[in-house]
């Protein structure tokens, strides 16, 4: 989105004006963060990023190369460890993530760029309470596992942060709608980490189908993958909690139970007390990019049904193992998941057909990959950059690419696709209630209880 530089108001104005001055105590030199005196110290974003693992390293990263972005603070409950993986990128396989080696990441990062080749401003957390209550703090990237998502974002949001989030926005389709509540309540700038919003391959096939151009829509097919990792066998046993892990923190809100490595870093996602499994890890991006083409960012379907859904039987993963359901619109589009390594995400038309598969763009007829969006035509929010996005949309104060509700209706779908494989029956929806329509048992099943002292 773009907007005059007239008009741009910086986060820090916008707070100075509502109350008084902050104090910087860690502010880097302005030579430190590019050409000397290019980025004043009022125009920069301040930015404790909560979560560092993987992808929570990545997120900071990309803050850390914004010029006019300052990240002052991490946390995480993991000290340091190398028991990180990652099945898409196999380098991450023994590299250190935590608190400590981000820190390390961070202040490197500013000496490297600081006149005396010194850097120690970073501070590290383990309890996100901290990071939040620190008034020198703009924004903050959260990239913590799907049940410690609402309330770092709830409080965040009351303490006047901009927030980004990853996905799967939230553990439960009530967890979501209160991540909403409060981001409207507090006037938060936020973007939702699903980033194909971002990618102009994607935003393209999403104008072709808005445009007409296979005709109306009629079916969305959105193949994920891959399956869970393997589990650990049926007669597991406890371990011993590593001196790196407040690993009672890392639980939160969801039960207690005994540890094992399994549970936490990576292979959180495959136990529902903490996700959704693929189905809301790796579908939470297909399902967003099935509601851009479809035009429906702010509603949901009105049917949901299961088509073979498998769950494992040995009871410590338990999330699916194989994605299939299928989601019935108003208007009559019907949207596919299933489990398909390297398979396409696809749309289908009255006139023809376009789906992407392993990057490549294909059509019927073959004309469509290739038509030009028209200046009268649709064109959908240009971001080609999610992080620049967000920080753009914090001075401005204006919507991001992938704002709250948006997140939180695409990451409904795949709620609604766990509860419908877990009944084994069509379940009729109401996307303005956010209610299943007479029944109470998949009702029971959009919200969770959460363990003390620990609540929205």
């Amino acid at each position: 989105m773009e907007t005059s530089k007239e008009n741009t108001v910086s986060r820090r104005d916008f707070l100075c004006g509502a109350a008084g001055v902050l104090s910087f105590p860690y502010v880097v030199p302005s030579s430190a963060l590019g050409k000397a005196g290019s980025v004043a110290p009022s125009e920069r974003i301040t930015m404790g990023s909560v979560g560092v693992g993987g992808m929570g390293t990545n997120n900071m990263r990309a803050f850390l190369s914004q010029p006019d972005v300052q990240v002052v603070a991490v946390c995480d409950v993991v000290k340091a460890s190398n028991e990180y993986g990652h099945w898409y990128k196999k380098g991450w396989q023994g590299e250190w993530f935590g608190r400590r080696p981000a820190r390390k990441i961070v202040n490197d990062h500013y000496a490297q760029k600081s006149p005396s080749g010194r850097y120690n401003g970073c501070k590290a957390y383990r309890d996100f309470r901290k990071v939040i209550s620190r008034d020198d703090i703009d924004a903050v990237c959260i990239t913590t596992p799907d049940q410690w998502h609402a309330i770092p974002v709830i409080m965040a949001a009351a303490a006047g942060k901009d927030i980004y989030c990853e996905k799967p926005l939230s553990l439960t389709i009530a967890e979501g709608r209160a991540m909403v509540a409060a981001v409207q309540r507090y006037g938060t700038v936020f973007q939702t980490g699903t980033h194909r919003r971002s990618s102009r391959q994607f935003r393209f096939i999403c104008e072709l189908v808005r445009n007409g151009r296979i005709g109306r829509l009629r079916k969305i097919i959105a193949s994920i993958g891959p399956n869970n990792k393997e589990a650990p066998p049926k007669d597991w046993q406890p371990m011993p909690v590593p001196d790196w892990l407040d690993y009672d923190m890392w639980l939160g809100p969801a039960p207690w139970v005994p540890y094992h490595k399994s549970r936490c870093l990576y292979t959180f996602r495959f136990g529902l007390d903490y996700s959704g499994g693929q189905t809301t890890n790796l579908g939470a991006h297909f399902v967003d990019v099935a509601q851009w083409a479809n035009g429906t960012d702010h509603t949901g379907p009105v049917e949901v049904e299961d088509l073979g859904g498998e769950y494992p039987a040995d009871g410590f993963f338990n999330t699916v193992t194989r994605v299939h359901f299928r989601a019935q619109y108003a208007n009559g589009v019907e949207l596919v998941m299933k489990t398909d390594q390297g398979g396409p995400m696809r749309f289908e038309g009255t006139e023809g057909w376009i789906q992407l598969h392993k990057g490549e763009l294909t059509s019927s007829p073959e004309s469509v990959k290739d038509s030009t969006i028209g200046p009268g035509e649709i064109h959908l929010y240009k971001s080609n950059d999610h992080h620049r996005n967000f920080i753009d949309c914090i001075k401005t104060r204006q919507e991001t690419a992938a704002p709250v509700e948006v997140g939180h209706r695409s990451t409904s779908i795949c709620h609604l696709g766990n509860i419908a494989m877990t009944l084994k029956r069509k379940l009729r929806w109401d996307p303005d209630k956010e209610r299943f329509i007479n029944d109470d048992q998949a009702n029971r099943m959009l919200s969770r209880a959460m363990r003390s002292p620990w609540h929205l």
